[in-house]
């Protein structure tokens, strides 16, 4: 699945969760991960303070 960064330790990632995809947001703080929630939509992100415009693709590099 995607996951996306963005900035001051926001993590978006696509999973599937009870035979439902959902996007969980998550947000690191000083080596500690917080869970803010889940979405059902990429609208919903805004609702946990996520711009869409800030985030990035992470891509692992083991294609190479």
């Amino acid at each position: 699945m995607g996951q996306w960064h963005g900035p001051d330790g926001i993590l978006v990632e696509a999973i599937i969760l009870d035979d439902r995809p959902l996007l969980r947001v998550s947000h690191r703080v000083n080596g500690r991960t917080y869970l803010r929630g889940y979405c059902a939509t990429v609208s919903e992100l805004g609702q946990h303070g996520v711009d869409l415009a800030e985030l990035v693709e992470h891509t692992p590099l083991d294609h190479l």
